[in-house]
């Protein structure tokens, strides 16, 4: 039995790379044919080149090995025999066994993303805690051929493993022919691997974080027609359910829960940005917001339908942000003035809740992320009203209203002083949960304050000095979370303390959480975790009283892909600053490495930028659309002393503003320069 393990069919083997493709279904093909940027870096995405693919390898439980041939197809011989099959990363989508029988039976397929819960029942995903996944059935009843294709309302959105086991009696034998899946993300694009933007540095772990966070959330691109159903269903798994508008939508999670979470969408629509440029699903879970906004108060749900949870002031924000991160990088006018009286009307409904004698918000929408505690002047929802209020404001400005422009922006200055009045912990040197007496300082609201600006220089300093002591060797503890690791807020902190210019403390949390779980034995190695425990378990929240059981954690989840807009925007230091890019800044920050290259698309064209460290300063290449303007923040070469810069071989003396060991100069016009200091 142990040799037939070894076994692989060579129909097994992976499929030659092409880019012909097709979409998912009936879904119109409106995606990217051909990567933005091509080259070495290509080599690092996860994505299939084909929508159909098979399994890697077969792996071997017993030898805890895995190994394959190309011979004669594997076998499961007798009541209870099963086969593993590895796909190597996580896939998504239906699946197509054909096999040949001696007798009468079922073949059971049961699939799971972690290695650690493989079994002859799936993973948990369906979300009714009442009952198991289980596993499907492909019932036979005489010998010969055969083959079984799943029910697409079974389709399953995120596993890497997929064990195939026979129920019969024992002296009946199945040969498994043929195991292919159809993959179902990313719906509307023929060629998985068109990626608009990409990453390349000389940190080999950093380049697999970035891409692995790309390929979350392609997982996470999931067509409109396949969300979790709702009533759950207590066994099994149905993922049916409409979730919004258009053929393709962005979710929170590949295997569960399959909707729309704009808190989410506050990490994992900046890194759609970056680097697979799919903003049409992020357009579409944005609208199905707007759709489903209480019309008489203006609140929005905290999830989409089919779920349509209720009650967050949090995620409530969180869609009025992502409504501004969209028309920065899109500026899709239609969709803002589409929108723009609901928007208005979600900022009078949350900032009704504002209290006048302290100037902070009172929560009453107590949903949140997961955090353990939420309500009354809870210092994380300030720093994301402050944040809601900055972009209101520019998003007044786009849709031509000055005044609610200057409205917003005095609304948030005075919500800035009442924040470092009432919440700083001046003893502690950070912010408290809350302005009440407390002695929890929490990750969140702090990671929120340096990322957004709401603090001096001093205290945030202080700020992130005290952040560092949740850390462990394999990430940040939440203190709001006891016990838990939150890839999703751990993607504020590191954005937190490169907005600082804390490089080395963001590229040491990078590695040490994102880097732990991608080269975890037991993970996909492909996509970003949900969370995880301290304790290096799997079981994230379990710890909390929830009663569901640790497999059901999403190990495909869009809110922990923080690092690939992170490196982006801070390491090779390349974003956007006005819609589409007609203004930009480039500002680099270099730690520990020595070259960096990256870029993105918007439709004026692409940005690109390249960084090169040498022993007596850098060289910056940049290559911005024409017409354009933009800040070059130029990091010194040796503290206290003002470089020595070149722009395209001339000497630059007039017209640099020098600020915090950094020296900024304004290119206009757009094109292709070369930036020489030492």
């Amino acid at each position: 039995m142990a040799g037939i393990l070894h076994i692989l069919l060579s129909v097994l083997a992976l499929i030659p790379y092409s880019l012909a493709g097709k979409c998912w279904k009936d879904t119109s093909c409106s995606g990217p044919t051909a990567s933005g940027f091509q080259g070495p870096w290509e080599e690092n995405i996860y994505a299939p080149a084909s929508r159909t693919v098979r399994p890697k390898i077969l792996l071997d439980l017993e030898s805890n090995s895995a190994a394959y041939a190309k011979s004669n197809a594997p076998v499961l011989h007798g009541n209870g025999s099963r086969l593993v099959f590895d796909f190597g990363l996580e896939v998504g989508g239906v699946v197509t066994l054909h096999y040949t029988t001696t007798g009468s039976g079922a073949i059971g397929l049961a699939f799971t993303e972690a290695k650690n819960w493989i079994g002859k029942w799936s993973d948990s995903s369906n979300g009714a805690f009442e009952g198991p996944d289980g596993a499907l059935y492909a019932n036979f009843s005489v010998a010969g051929e055969g083959s079984y294709t799943m029910p697409e309302k079974e389709l399953r959105g995120g596993f890497r493993y997929l064990t195939v086991f026979l129920i019969s009696s024992d002296n009946v034998d199945a040969w498994i022919q043929d195991v292919s899946l159809e993959l179902a993300f990313q719906p509307t694009w023929s060629n998985l691997r068109a990626y608009q933007g990409y990453f390349h540095s000389n940190d080999k772990l950093l380049n697999r974080i970035w891409y692995a966070g790309a390929y979350t959330l392609q997982t996470n691109a999931v067509p409109v027609s396949t969300g979790r159903q709702v009533p759950m269903i207590e066994d099994g798994w149905a993922n049916n359910c409409t979730l919004g508008p258009g053929d393709t939508i962005l979710v929170d999670g590949a295997k569960r829960d399959r909707a729309v979470w704009p808190g989410d969408m506050g990490i994992a629509l900046p890194s759609s940005f970056v680097s697979t440029g799919d903003l049409q699903s992020v357009k579409n879970a944005l609208q199905v917001m707007y759709n489903t906004q209480n019309k008489s108060t203006g609140a929005f749900d905290e999830s989409g339908p089919p779920l349509s949870q209720k009650g967050s002031d949090t995620y409530h924000m969180w869609s009025m942000i992502g409504t501004y991160n969209y028309m920065l990088f899109t500026n899709d006018t239609d969709f803002l003035e589409r929108n723009w009286e609901g928007y208005k009307a979600a900022m009078d409904y949350i900032y009704e809740k504002v209290n006048y004698s302290s100037g902070l918000l009172n929560v009453t929408g107590t949903r949140d992320w997961a955090r353990w505690q939420q309500g009354y002047n809870n210092s994380e929802a300030q720093m994301i009203l402050h944040h809601t209020l900055r972009t209101g404001a520019h998003l007044a400005t786009w849709a031509g209203d000055k005044a609610l422009t200057n409205t917003y922006h005095s609304r948030a200055d005075k919500l800035e002083v009442a924040i470092n009045k009432y919440c700083w912990d001046e003893d502690y040197g950070a912010f408290k949960d809350n302005a009440t007496s407390t002695t929890l300082h929490p990750q969140d609201a702090n990671s929120m304050a340096l990322l957004y600006g709401i603090t001096n220089r001093t205290r945030a300093s202080r700020i992130s000095t005290q952040l560092t002591k949740n850390w462990t060797p394999i990430g940040a503890v939440a203190p709001e979370l006891p016990e838990n690791i939150s890839p999703f807020i751990s993607s504020f902190e590191i954005q937190g303390h490169l907005a600082i210019r804390q490089t080395s403390r963001a590229l040491d949390l990078i590695r040490r959480s994102w880097g732990w779980y991608l080269n975890n034995p037991n993970g996909t190695q492909s996509t970003m975790i949900e969370g995880y425990l301290q304790n290096g378990t799997f079981g994230y929240r379990s710890s909390r009283g929830y009663s569901y059981d640790a497999s059901y954690v999403s190990h495909s989840h869009g809110w922990s892909s923080g690092p690939t807009s992170a490196l982006t925007n801070y390491i090779l230091g390349l974003s956007i600053t006005s819609p589409l890019g007609l203004t930009w800044k480039i500002a680099p920050q270099f730690g520990d490495l020595r070259s960096v290259e990256g870029g993105f698309v918007t439709s004026l064209g692409k940005f690109q930028t390249t960084w090169n460290r040498r022993e007596d300063g850098y060289t910056i290449h940049f290559s911005v659309p024409k017409g354009t303007r933009g800040n070059v923040t130029l990091p010194f070469v040796e503290e206290f002393k003002k470089p020595s810069i070149k722009i395209d071989g001339v000497d630059v003396d007039r017209g640099v503003l020098y600020s915090d060991d950094t020296a900024t100069v304004t290119v206009s016009g757009g094109g292709v320069h070369k930036v020489v200091v030492h």
